[in-house]
């Protein structure tokens, strides 16, 4: 009986490792922060991310002063925002209506910015489908 209990104890720890390595990693990245530390942390952390994980999804959803990480005149990291784009798994995405609010053309976005009708609610979306939260702050 000892044998059945350790046996059926070691296949649950290997199947809840094994489920644990194949879960989805999706993560949305909250900007809304227009300081070049954040700007360079948030491309921190995604390569880091994908470098980890290159199945992992990333997402940025820049609103608010956070509309900064995604205008050519304004990135500090706009090359970085460009290679990263390329990535299949990797989105950058900004607000339309922080576009509208401060004037911002999409020939002001740095190649590969995405646009979405309303930051706030891309990012609950992502929430609804089980994506994880990062705020982008220090």
């Amino acid at each position: 009986m000892k044998k059945v209990i350790l046996l059926f104890a070691w296949l649950l720890c290997i199947c809840t490792l094994l489920s644990a390595q194949s879960a989805n990693y999706k993560v949305v990245f909250d900007m809304t922060s227009k300081d070049s530390i954040d700007q360079k942390a948030v491309i921190r952390w995604i390569t880091e991310v994908i470098t980890a994980n290159p199945d992992a999804q990333t997402e940025v959803v820049m609103f608010g002063m956070g509309t900064a990480l995604a205008l050519k005149e304004k990135s500090l990291v706009a090359d970085a925002v460009t290679k990263l784009a390329a990535n299949k798994n990797v989105a950058f995405k900004i607000c339309s209506i922080a576009m509208k609010n401060q004037h911002v053309d999409a020939k002001d976005l740095v190649p590969g910015v995405q646009i979405v009708p309303d930051g706030i609610y891309e990012i609950i979306s992502r929430q609804r489908d089980g994506w994880g939260y990062i705020k982008v702050s220090h």
